[in-house]
């Protein structure tokens, strides 16, 4: 993922140029100098659920709450159908001119960058890497807060419910953070396929898990609950279901969004066939499981508790017992959130490490590398720079969650932010730069009139999630805050 590559390490980020060209007829490197890429379809998608399926799957049945049983799957579906579309414009900008022998763009910016150029790359990737690292504290708090499910659903069943089992966030979010120092080592985005398919698994088990509890519930009620419209005047006030709403569809936008990180995943893939033909089919593969998920974890969900369905099916407690089965849940929302941390801030890493080559080339910090023997595999080369920059970026990320552990409405804010520049706004325009669609034909005008549409989505959902860390900050107090 890294835009530059030594001679013997794929996508190695400290040497800045290479000149291979006895290379290029070798069957052991891509055109461009690189050892082949050995994606498919499968890594591909693996990745993007990795992305996609993240512990806010649980949160949906919120959201569906808030919208109802009409216009709550319809957002669900409209947002699958968008996503799907604009990643489909994305995958033809993987290389310049030819979809199928032109110049590769290693990441998005470098798509922008060629495609577009001029001042737009400089707001992409401010907006891009400021999304990613919201994500990378998002995940954090929620990683804690499942861990806290399971200490407390243990506490609340040896207490038979009599003990409110209240308890600090700050131990849990410094083990996930000294987690992620750990795996943060792993040198870029090729070599963590194997932490991406773990962690789809981990998806698809606790994703399960939440869905049977929402059937058993059901069962258990003897009916459906909800309404047409969602949440009724009277549980919330009028001005509050509208703020809900904006709220809702936020979340279900956020949940969506993985353009940020495709053109990276793209450039993990091998071909022939063409990178382009490989990411749609993975595309459509991954948004099709992840739409069905969605579907049946936020209707269950919210046919489970109606108007008072959890922001969190698993960790806010909207189901007690059988605890054990909880506990299996939150540890596997842990696991897929330990890789899906990874996922999101490989970009980061590589884009620091890229600019940080260029302007000091000959530094002995950055080439400095210890070899670390592995039992049963070749020794690992640790490079120093790597270590130290990438373990105070997690311990950044760790602080700010304990600072600001109601984070997740801004992550929600930035999310509501970048679904408009980054899944729709780059990719339409950079697809009709590309493709050098006419200006005003109609399908220049059906293009811009999406593109007008999603903006109005984002500031609206922005607008929700804005109230919501307003509120928030109401009852705060820095590094005290308890569940």
């Amino acid at each position: 993922m890294g835009d530059n590559i030594a001679a013997t390490n794929h996508h190695q980020v400290f040497d800045v140029s290479i000149d291979v060209p006895s290379q290029n007829g070798s069957k052991c490197f891509d055109d461009d100098g690189r050892l082949n890429r050995t994606g498919t379809v499968w890594t591909a998608s693996a990745h993007i659920i990795t992305a996609v399926i993240g512990s806010g799957v649980l949160s949906l049945a919120w959201a569906i709450a808030q919208l109802g049983w009409v216009a709550g799957p319809a957002v669900m579906f409209l947002f699958s159908f968008l996503t799907y579309y604009t990643s489909s414009l994305l995958t033809d900008c993987y290389r310049t001119a030819d979809p199928v022998s032109g110049k590769r763009n290693y990441t998005y910016m470098d798509a922008v960058r060629s495609i577009l150029g001029g001042a737009k790359v400089k707001a992409c990737g401010l907006i891009q890497y400021l999304n990613l690292f919201g994500i990378a504290i998002g995940y954090t708090i929620a990683a804690s807060i499942s861990m806290m499910a399971i200490k407390r659903s243990n506490c609340f069943h040896e207490s038979g419910g009599n003990n409110p089992c209240h308890m600090s966030s700050n131990p849990y979010m410094i083990l996930f953070g000294v987690m992620e120092i750990f795996l943060s080592q792993i040198p870029d985005f090729d070599q963590i396929w194997w932490l991406s398919i773990v962690a789809a698994v981990m998806s698809f088990t606790y994703s399960a898990i939440g869905l049977a509890l929402g059937i058993v519930q059901v069962a258990a009620n003897g009916a459906f609950k909800g309404s047409l419209t969602g949440i009724s005047i009277g549980t919330v006030t009028q001005t509050q279901k509208i703020w809900r709403s904006f709220q809702a569809l936020g979340d279900i936008a956020f949940a969506y969004s993985y353009s940020v990180i495709l053109i990276e995943i793209q450039d993990t893939l091998k071909s022939p066939p063409a990178e382009s033909k490989t990411m749609k089919k993975a595309a459509k593969l991954s948004i099709a499981v992840t739409t069905a998920f969605y579907m049946l974890c936020g209707c269950m969900g919210y046919a489970a508790f109606g108007d008072f369905a959890p922001g969190n099916l698993l960790t806010g407690f909207g189901f007690y017992n059988p605890f054990w089965l909880l506990d299996i849940a939150n540890s596997a929302i842990v696991v897929h959130l330990v890789g899906a941390y990874q996922v999101f801030c490989q970009p980061i890493f590589a884009f620091v490490e890229k600019q940080v080559a260029e302007s000091w080339p000959d530094s002995y910090f950055l080439s400095k590398e210890f070899k670390i023997p592995v039992p049963g595999l070749l020794p690992y080369k640790l490079n120093l720079f790597r270590l130290v920059w990438r373990s105070c970026f997690v311990i950044l990320t760790t602080v700010i969650s304990m600072l600001l552990p109601f984070f997740n409405d801004v992550v929600g804010i930035l999310g509501a932010l970048g679904f408009w520049p980054l899944t729709v706004y780059f990719p339409v325009e950079m697809y009709i730069a590309q493709k050098k669609i006419t200006k005003w034909s109609t399908r220049w005008m059906c293009l811009q009139m999406l593109s007008m549409a999603c903006l109005v989505l984002s500031i609206i959902a922005g607008a929700g999630s804005i109230v919501g860390v307003v509120n928030d900050v109401k009852a705060y107090t820095p590094f005290k805050t308890t569940y």
